[in-house]
């Protein structure tokens, strides 16, 4: 005697060895012995052999018409025997019964399973629902083979094209469109992004990383909502100043200016005047949360996306010809020490004389021409609305402010590296296609305006951070607790030494208008400004405020992704920049041996960090003149070979204020950033 019976949903046939009162011992085709309990045997025979059965089984079960099948099944609950019966007439055979059991049991959208080899005809609603799907199902399989077929030929199709960007970096693998790349690529055993680019569904590189971008940080686009720029309600006095703002031509977010009085006198006043967006935009209001969703202005060669709307950032920024409000630091100096008397925050409107722009007057500001030497353009020199012997004490305090910072820091700054800016030649304004020709200059870093901007707001930035400390008023601040390769600089709200720059705390305040935490922390220094020793209950953000720590989050993560995003289209250019000029050779220096003997390697004249072969052996620092392999503009990548060796005794070069990481610009997509933690004038990009 056999027995077909169910085995974890799996139908398996037989023969009898031995029964018990409930369940029986089995022997199969294999040998393989099984216990099989009665509720689970389901049909018994003595002919055809189990293995025969089975095979007899499948062919016809599957020419069973599922309709028909349907149509002959009774309304009450009924065993597969009994539709059998009816289906193929007369007495069904034991194969024509194992036949209409496997064909219910694959068929639960006509019949639903009631157990022990038991069913029940479903609803015709329900088959008629089941059949749609099964046929959209199909429809869908089809499509997807079609798109498939397309892809591996060499097209993409107009959905998989509307979807590039999700397919790529957020998948729905559900979707059809996605499993149409994901087939298509194991046909032409080509990775994704490969066989996109081979479709012609990245059309431009640029637009790649650009779109790439908007969708992780930007989905719903980088247009702003129309939003007024509230007015300033207080009455604020008006300082008796000469302010000046340093930054480049292309700044429009001024935040911060200059001003000196008391020259000559033995006692000098030097004001630190911060643009006052926090005396109008108020925690919670429409603007606030515009600004807290971007979090930081966006920078990258040719374009940005500004945290706040152009015409609200025209409302306070600090624009030549007119007083603005300010949130003003005054610094009391001895003159001839440069020792650091008394400070004061005031709230006051400034009157702004110039907008320097540093692109201009460079080649005039120089260290000997703030000496007391000639000039290269006297009559250009005449022309500044701002005096030399200004300059001059600026840098001079600037240069005593450095050295102090130096003397905590436990080394000294030293930038042998240029600052490279980007233009594209004959851009609007508009986003870049990628196509323009881009110019790539030099500026060595440490150039006097710089110094004089970088290092008085640091003082600002530590002089405020310190205030409000004191007043026991929370703030957001950075810190890093030693200069040990691997000690990142950290966000936090307890104001803890900086290291990098060699001052006992440092808070972010002198960009409001570019970045969230400035914002931020301009509020609580209003509220120091304005109530003193009481200011820690009037202040928005309390001590353990959870919003604060929100904010310092949310900052982090988007501010990370937004200098990413900057490295990685100056690298972009960079690379397009070898092309326009037909760069197949250039001179790099070794900077840190890689895994296999590959080295990475910076280019002496460009911003470019490379791997490059054929260095084994060599120290780090050796001067090596490179040749160039293949451009890849979707990764970002380019490699070299070494060809000659120019000099092995070049000494490995410092990073300044924070020591990087050499190995971060190796890989794709990546590049080195040379920035310290101050704003400087060289460029309109707050430093990370």
């Amino acid at each position: 005697m056999h027995v077909l019976f169910d085995e974890a949903g799996k139908f398996l046939a037989g023969r009898i060895l031995s029964e018990a009162e409930a369940s029986a011992q089995v022997e199969l085709d294999s040998g393989k012995r099984v216990k099989v309990k009665s509720a689970n045997q389901l049909l018994r025979f003595d002919k055809p052999a189990p293995a025969e059965l089975m095979a007899q089984a499948a062919p016809l079960a599957a020419e069973i018409e599922l309709p028909l099948a349907w149509e002959f099944a009774p309304e009450a609950e009924f065993g597969f025997g009994e539709l059998a019966a009816d289906y193929f007439g007369g007495t069904p055979g034991v194969a024509q019964q194992a036949a209409m059991l496997l064909a219910l049991y694959e068929a639960p959208y006509y019949f639903r399973r009631a157990g022990k080899g038991r069913f029940k005809k479903a609803p015709a609603d329900i088959v008629a629902q089941a059949l749609a799907a099964i046929e959209k199902k199909k429809q869908i399989a089809a499509q997807i083979s079609a798109w498939a077929d397309e892809l591996a030929a060499g097209s993409t199709p107009g959905p998989i094209r509307e979807q590039l960007y999700k397919i790529l970096f957020r998948p729905d693998k559900n979707a059809p469109e996605y499993k149409a790349v994901v087939e298509a690529a194991r046909a032409t055993q080509l990775a994704p992004l490969a066989l996109l680019q081979k479709a012609g569904a990245i059309e431009s590189a640029y637009q790649f990383h650009w779109q790439r971008f908007l969708f992780e940080n930007f989905p719903k686009g980088t247009g702003f909502p129309a939003l007024q720029a509230p007015a300033i309600p207080d009455e604020l006095p008006l300082a008796d100043v000469q302010a000046y703002s340093i930054d480049d031509s292309s700044t429009t977010e001024i935040d911060d200016a200059l001003s000196l009085q008391g020259l000559g006198t033995g006692t000098v006043v030097l004001g630190i005047h911060i643009a006052a967006p926090g005396l109008a935009v108020q925690p919670g209001d429409a603007l606030d949360a515009l600004a807290r969703a971007r979090l930081s202005t966006v920078y990258m060669p040719g374009y940005k996306i500004t945290m706040l709307p152009d015409d609200v950032v025209e409302a306070y920024t600090l624009s030549e010809g007119r007083p603005v409000p300010a949130v003003s630091l005054y610094v009391t100096l001895d003159e001839a020490t440069l020792e650091v008397q008394a400070t004061e925050t005031r709230l006051e409107r400034v009157p702004i004389v110039a907008n320097l722009r540093h692109d201009q007057i460079d080649h005039l500001i120089t260290d000997d021409w703030l000496a007391g030497g000639h000039v290269s353009n006297k009559i250009e020199a005449e022309a500044l609305p701002i005096k030399r012997e200004q300059l001059s004490f600026l840098y001079k305090l600037a240069q005593h402010l450095k050295h102090q910072r130096e003397l905590v820091r436990g080394k000294p700054e030293t930038f042998n590296r240029p600052d490279y800016s980007f233009k594209l030649a004959g851009h609007d304004g508009d986003v870049p296609t990628g196509d323009e020709q881009v110019l790539i200059t030099t500026r060595q870093r440490g150039a006097p305006l710089d110094v004089i901007v970088s290092e008085l707001m640091i003082l600002a930035n530590s002089t405020w951070g310190q205030w409000l400390a004191h007043l026991g008023v929370p703030a957001i601040y950075r810190s890093q607790a030693s200069l040990l390769p691997g000690v990142k600089v950290r966000m936090g709200a307890k104001a803890l030494p900086h290291a990098g720059i060699g001052v006992p705390s440092y808070a972010w305040s002198t960009s409001p208008l570019r970045r969230y935490v400035d914002l931020v922390n301009q509020w609580q220094l209003i509220a120091a400004a304005r109530f003193g020793q009481t200011a820690a209950l009037a202040a928005p953000f309390k001590p353990k405020d959870a919003q604060l720590f929100a904010v310092i989050s949310a900052f982090d993560a988007a501010y990370s992704a937004y200098n990413a995003h900057q490295s990685s289209m100056e690298r972009f250019w960079t690379l397009k920049y070898l092309r326009q000029h037909g760069i197949t050779e250039l001179t790099a220096s070794l900077i840190k041996e890689q895994a296999g003997g590959a080295w990475l390697a910076r280019a002496d004249t460009l911003p470019l960090v490379f791997t490059v072969l054929g260095a084994q052996g060599l120290p780090r620092g050796t001067q090596v003149r490179v040749r160039l392999g293949q451009i890849d503009d979707i990764a970002l990548d380019v490699g070299g070979t070494v060809i000659e060796v120019l000099d092995a005794d070049t000494p490995p070069t410092d990073n300044g204020v924070e020591d990087e990481d050499e190995t971060s610009a190796a890989g794709p997509i990546a590049i080195a950033v040379d920035v310290s933690e101050a704003e400087g004038a060289s460029a309109d990009n707050p430093a990370p």
